[in-house]
C-alpha cells in the first residue's frame, strides 16, 4: 500500500510516519505538509528505514492540490488540525478519490459532521477511521476491551491526565505556549472543550451539557476519586458502538486547584471576556487576580484521589449481576521505560496508535466502507499486542491492565 501522511512533518505525524516506516505491507509512504523543508528533513531522516520514503508539499485549503496528493495513493493519514476547520473536506476529498482514510480528530462536533459522511464512503468502498490517537482511539479500545467483560452496558467513562502523574505537562507554561508566546493549537482546543457546551450520554441520550461537571468513580481494586468531563468525541460513538443505558463522557483527571482555576476561565469563556487564545494564556500565565476568584472553589473541590491516569471504566450486568469493569494503561515501569513515560509524550502517545490502527486496514484484517469509530472497527487485542511489541514490552509486563468487581 501506498500511504499519503498529510501533515505528516508535524509533531504527531513524524511519529506515526516513524512508525509506519517500520510496518510490513507498505510500499511507499509520501510525508506531505506545507512546510516541504521540514518533509524533506523528515524523509531525508527516514532514508535507511525498509519503506521509501519522500516529500512533497500540499496544502489542505488548496482542494486541488490536496486530490493530487490523494489519487495516487491507497490510504492517507490525516494529522491536520484543527479537525472542525479540516477534517470534513479532507476526508471528503478521500472519499472521493477512493482512498482509505484515518485522522486522530479529538473535536466532538466535527466528529458529529464526519460520521455523516458513512454512507458516501460506504458508497465509494473507502473505510474510514476517525479519532485513532490516544483520547479518542485508545481510550476507545480499552472501553470495548472493559465492555467485552459484560453482558450489557449501563455507564461507560473515559479518562485521561491532565496536571497529574502521567500527563504531558499540559498546565504547564511550556507545553501551552509556543516559544514566541503564542498559544498552542492543543491549549486551544482545551479552552474549546472547557466551555460552552459539550456533548455526553445521560440516561442513554446524547445531550448537551456543561464541561468540568464532577464524576465520582470507585473502581475496582480499591481506587477511588473525583474526574471532571470535558468535549471529547468518546461519549459520542461509543452511544453508537457500547450502547450504554445510563451515562457516558470523557473526564479529566485534574487537581483541585487547576480545575478551579480552569472553570474560572469557562465563565470568562462563557461570558465573553475571553477568547480561547486569551484563555490559554492565562491558563499558562495565572493571573493573581483570577487565581484569587478561583480559590474558594478550588477549597471546595473533590481532586482525583487513587485514580488512574489514564483508564475507561464501564459498568453494566454480568450474569445478572451489577459489575463494574476497569481497563487501564499500565505505565508503571523502570526508568526510560519507553511504556512507562508514554503519556508523558503526546506526539508518541497519539503517533503511535495512528499508525498501528492503520496497520490493521493495510494488511485487510478491517476495510469495510465506511466511517467508523475505532472501537466500531479495530481489533483491541491485536491492537494492544502490537503496542506491547512496538513499547518492547512483555507478556510478563503487558502495556493495560483489565479488572472487573462485581458492585454490592
Amino acid at each position: 500500500m501506498k500511504i499519503l501522511a498529510l501533515g505528516g512533518a508535524g509533531a504527531m505525524g513524524a511519529v506515526a510516519v516513524q512508525t509506519a516506516a517500520q510496518l510490513p505491507g507498505i510500499d511507499e509512504i509520501v510525508i506531505a505538509d506545507r512546510d516541504l523543508g521540514a518533509a524533506e528533513r523528515l524523509a531525508r531522516r527516514l532514508a535507511a528505514t525498509p519503506v521509501p520514503v519522500r516529500a512533497i508539499q500540499v496544502d489542505v485549503t488548496d482542494d486541488a492540490s490536496l486530490r493530487a496528493a490523494l489519487t495516487p495513493v491507497d490510504l492517507v493519514l490525516n494529522t491536520v488540525g484543527p479537525y472542525y476547520r479540516f477534517g470534513v473536506a479532507v476526508l471528503r476529498a478521500a472519499i472521493e478519490t477512493h482512498t482509505h482514510y484515518l485522522d486522530i480528530c479529538d473535536d466532538w462536533e466535527p466528529t458529529l459532521r464526519l460520521l455523516e459522511l458513512d454512507e458516501q464512503a460506504r458508497e465509494h468502498g473507502v473505510c474510514a477511521v476517525i479519532g485513532m490517537g490516544a483520547s479518542p482511539g485508545v481510550s476507545n479500545l480499552l472501553a470495548a476491551t472493559a465492555a467485552a467483560e459484560l453482558d450489557t452496558v449501563r455507564d461507560a467513562y473515559t479518562a485521561w491526565p491532565f496536571d497529574v502523574d502521567g500527563a504531558d505537562g499540559d498546565a504547564n507554561e511550556e507545553a501551552i505556549l509556543t516559544a514566541d508566546g503564542r498559544p498552542t493549537a492543543a491549549a486551544i482546543h482545551l479552552m474549546e472543550q472547557a466551555s460552552g457546551f459539550i456533548s455526553a450520554v445521560r440516561g442513554g441520550q446524547l445531550t448537551d451539557q456543561r464541561p468540568l461537571s464532577p464524576v465520582e468513580l470507585r473502581l475496582p481494586g480499591g481506587l477511588a476519586g473525583t474526574a471532571y468531563t470535558i468535549g471529547h468525541p468518546e461519549p459520542i460513538t461509543l452511544l453508537k458502538s457500547l450502547k450504554p443505558r445510563g451515562n457516558s463522557a470523557n473526564l479529566i483527571v485534574i487537581r483541585p486547584w487547576t480545575l478551579a482555576y480552569l472553570d474560572a476561565l469557562r465563565r470568562d469563556l462563557d461570558n465573553g471576556t475571553l477568547t480561547n487564545e486569551t484563555a490559554a494564556i492565562a491558563l499558562a500565565k495565572p493571573a493573581m487576580r483570577r487565581a484569587l476568584g478561583a480559590l474558594p472553589k478550588a477549597i471546595g473541590t473533590r481532586g482525583p484521589g487513587t485514580l488512574p491516569p489514564f483508564f475507561a471504566a464501564v459498568s453494566g450486568k454480568k450474569a445478572d449481576r451489577d459489575h463494574i469493569v476497569l481497563a487501564r494503561l499500565n505505565t508503571t515501569g523502570p526508568a526510560g521505560d519507553p511504556a512507562a513515560t508514554l503519556l508523558g509524550d503526546m506526539a508518541r502517545a497519539t503517533g503511535i496508535p495512528l499508525a498501528l490502527g492503520m496497520s490493521q486496514i493495510v494488511d485487510g484484517s478491517v476495510r469495510q466502507p465506511g466511517v467508523h469509530a475505532p472501537e466500531a472497527i479495530i481489533d483491541p487485542k491485536r491492537f494492544f499486542a502490537d503496542l506491547n511489541k512496538t513499547l518492547g514490552r512483555t507478556a510478563d509486563s503487558p502495556i493495560y491492565l483489565v479488572e472487573r468487581e462485581q458492585i454490592d
